[in-house]
């Protein structure tokens, strides 16, 4: 977990995913625990299995993560969605195009799911209307 900086949040625990057909990169971001205002983030890849998602499950958990956010990019989400959705999360699915217009988004699998996390920790944007969105 490495140290980051950061600006005023409408999520403090939030994980986002960049989903792929076998594979997936997570971004978890969370406070610091030592130093209040500062942000502490892990990226990992997980494979796209339910034995793997579970895993990632697991340590989403155990980082307190409340909401999980994804791209509804092709049908990749599906499976991911509704498994954590299952596993007691707050699954948002985000439309590709209005995140990809946020200023400053990056080009990489890693380097998405950590730009999702910062555009949805901060509330620069919303689930997709009529999507299954699950609010514990």
């Amino acid at each position: 977990m490495e140290e980051v900086d950061e600006q005023e949040l409408h999520v403090e625990r939030v994980a986002a995913l960049d989903l792929g057909k076998a594979v997936l990169e997570a971004c978890v971001r969370v406070p610091h625990e030592s130093r209040p205002g500062r942000r502490m983030q892990e990226v990992r890849g997980f494979a796209t299995t339910t034995s793997a998602l579970l895993q990632m499950a697991g340590w989403l958990r155990r980082w307190g993560v409340t909401r999980v956010v994804m791209e509804s990019t092709s049908d990749y989400w599906k499976g991911v969605y509704y498994l954590l959705e299952a596993e007691g999360f707050e699954c948002w699915l985000v439309n590709a195009r209005e995140v990809k217009n946020v200023p400053g988004r990056a080009k990489t699998d890693k380097a998405d799911a950590v730009w999702l996390a910062k555009v949805v920790e901060r509330g620069m944007c919303r689930a997709v209307a009529g999507a299954p969105q699950t609010h514990p």
